[in-house]
């Protein structure tokens, strides 16, 4: 199985970047889809959002509405790590970040039901 440690979180003020790298281990990148979640302050684990997701190829990606134009999602399967590229950062951003990989689904990246999750990078964004 996979192992997943994000990293690259902060404090950060509105309208700041920050780059978010989730580095993988124990198998192959290339053989799951990737995405990114949140979870708000005050929000329960089942309220985790998807944030950004790419296909086993990196040909596909997608994003939450609130974040297209903003972030990115990328993949190098060389290194074993994806990234989350966040730009123009706003207080409503403000969440514990969460990589995940899919092993295989028939679903919409945002709708892919992960099997393996990291630990999370915190991400404040002050106003």
């Amino acid at each position: 199985q996979v192992q997943l440690v994000e990293s690259g979180g902060g404090l950060v003020q509105a309208g700041d970047s920050l780059r978010l790298s989730c580095a993988a281990s124990g198998d192959t990148l290339s053989n799951y889809a990737m995405v990114w979640l949140r979870q708000a302050p005050g929000k329960e684990r089942e309220e985790r959002e998807f944030v950004a997701g790419i296909s086993w190829s990196g040909g596909s990606t997608d994003f939450r509405d609130s974040v297209k134009g903003r972030f990115t999602i990328s993949r190098d399967d060389a290194k074993n790590t994806v990234y989350l590229q966040m730009n123009s950062l706003k207080p409503e951003d403000t969440a514990v970040y969460y990589c995940a990989a899919v092993r295989s689904s028939w679903r919409p990246l945002m709708s892919m039901d992960p099997d393996y999750w990291g630990q999370g990078t915190q991400v404040t964004v002050s106003s």
